[in-house]
């Protein structure tokens, strides 16, 4: 039979344990319904410039605009592409962060093998937020950027803009040729989608589901006298002015929805532990009466046996 002072304190343990987790689920039930309420505030704001944006493809025709025009490679050149991981701040998240790591090496590699069927070279870099998969990608020998830190708890419209300069920065250089995305989407019903998504140069299927998505989960309606709109001064003067717009909206999108994906995670596993916790409560709780009784049983014989001892020796 255990020992009843052990069980006790693996009791105790348990039971300060479940008291940390149940706080750390009521802050993550917290912050996931402002992550909410942030992803319906900007969805709307989102789904009309992209929507604008593919309005004004369709009707200019060709649009010459450094954002927008993908480069192509041939033999012996190299592309160069960023990876923006927007992973987890913290720890404590499932398998949140180990995921997003895992989707990054996917990425990686699979362009990696397409480049090399095609006998280009490439180069990538990752930016990652958050310390835990940013670490693991360093230990694991990927080309991580040492001194990128962005915040990625409660995003606001204004770190996204900061993002979009430092992003927009590095292209207009040459610095990257290709930049993605990367991050998780939390589907009702679907649980969460991992997405790659080409912030530059703009991917137009991309723009074109996101304003599906967007009206979708807005629940706006996009008809509008689209053929009675002019551009002034012309199409492309206009389309220059919305990138800077879709693609802050675009980043924000992403950090909002990251955040959401990682209090979601948080969320879960807290509920898991807490649920684990009260499991291992009952079964401590049983080990400890069994242990109790078996002690007083024990003790009941030992003073049974005493009195027959004194009883025959009188």
């Amino acid at each position: 039979m255990d020992n009843l002072n052990a069980i006790k304190k693996r009791i105790k343990s348990v039971d300060d344990i479940s008291q940390m987790t149940s706080a750390m689920q009521l802050v993550s039930s917290a912050k996931m319904r402002r992550s909410v309420q942030l992803r319906q505030s900007m969805t709307p704001f989102f789904a009309l410039c992209t929507e604008s944006m593919q309005e004004i493809r369709n009707r200019a025709g060709e649009i010459n605009n450094p954002f927008y025009e993908l480069k192509q490679k041939v033999e012996g050149e190299t592309w160069k592409i960023g990876y923006f991981v927007l992973s987890g701040e913290q720890g404590l998240a499932g398998a949140y962060n180990n995921n997003m790591v895992k989707i990054t090496e996917e990425h990686v590699h699979s362009k990696i093998l397409e480049n090399t069927r095609k006998n280009i070279s490439t180069e990538y870099r990752l930016y990652v937020f958050g310390k835990p998969a940013r670490e693991k990608l360093i230990r694991s020998g990927y080309n991580v950027d040492r001194d990128f830190s962005f915040p990625i708890a409660e995003p606001t419209f204004y770190q996204a803009r900061n993002l979009s300069s430092i992003i927009k920065s590095k292209f207009l250089s040459g610095e990257l040729d290709l930049v993605y995305l990367l991050y998780t989407n939390n589907k009702p019903g679907k649980g969460m989608v991992p997405v790659a998504l080409r912030l530059l140069p703009v991917d137009l299927k991309a723009v074109n589901y996101l304003v599906a998505e967007g009206v979708e989960d807005a629940g706006i309606a996009m008809e509008r006298g689209v053929d009675l709109l002019e551009y002034s001064p012309n199409a492309n003067a206009v389309f220059d002015y919305l990138i800077d717009t879709y693609l802050n909206a675009v980043l924000y999108g992403a950090m909002v929805e990251a955040y959401q994906s990682e209090q979601t995670a948080r969320l879960t596993a807290m509920q898991n532990a807490n649920d684990n916790a009260g499991e291992m409560l009952k079964k401590l709780t049983l080990m400890s009466n069994r242990a109790r009784q078996a002690k007083i049983t024990t003790e009941l014989t030992e003073i049974v046996n005493g009195a027959e001892q004194v009883n025959n020796n009188n």
